[in-house]
């Protein structure tokens, strides 16, 4: 098999595609964790809960956990493509692995919540708040791979 499999035109605009997509998934996250502190604020201060807030960041969680784990797989796919050599960028790839395992952990905590004293909150939390940062830092990382 030779490389590239795909034209380098083609090739790079779906790299800014991925690009736009993974942004748009990064800035869809940082609402989501705003609603989710939102949330977590109304709760430990003993509020009336926000009922319309939970439901939009119970509903937003999956399809954005999916969103990015399928961010992640079109970059392995354009540098399988490209390359054939999945480490090409292996700190882009690391960072961008790392970002769906925890999607894929909390996801799984989040439907372990039960109640408002679930001990499965603060890990959620927690995992949130590194998946942000990861995101940034996949972010800073492809501007790298970019230029």
């Amino acid at each position: 098999m030779t490389y590239p499999l795909i034209d380098a035109h083609a090739f790079a605009t779906l790299r800014l595609i991925h690009a736009f997509y993974n942004t748009s998934i990064l800035v869809l996250f940082v609402y989501h964790g705003w609603l989710g502190i939102t949330i977590r604020r109304e709760r430990r201060a003993k509020a009336p809960m926000p009922f319309p807030v939970i439901k939009r960041h119970r509903r937003l969680g999956p399809v954005l956990a999916l969103g990015g784990v399928l961010g992640f797989f079109v970059g392995f796919t354009l540098v399988m493509l490209h390359t054939g050599n999945v480490l090409e960028y292996p700190a882009h790839f690391f960072t961008g692995l790392a970002i769906v395992i925890l999607l894929i952990t909390t996801w799984i905590i989040s439907r372990r919540i039960k109640g408002p004293e679930s001990p499965f909150r603060t890990p959620h939390f927690a995992i949130g708040i590194a998946i942000l940062c990861l995101y940034f830092l996949a972010a800073f990382l492809g501007l790298g791979v970019l230029l």
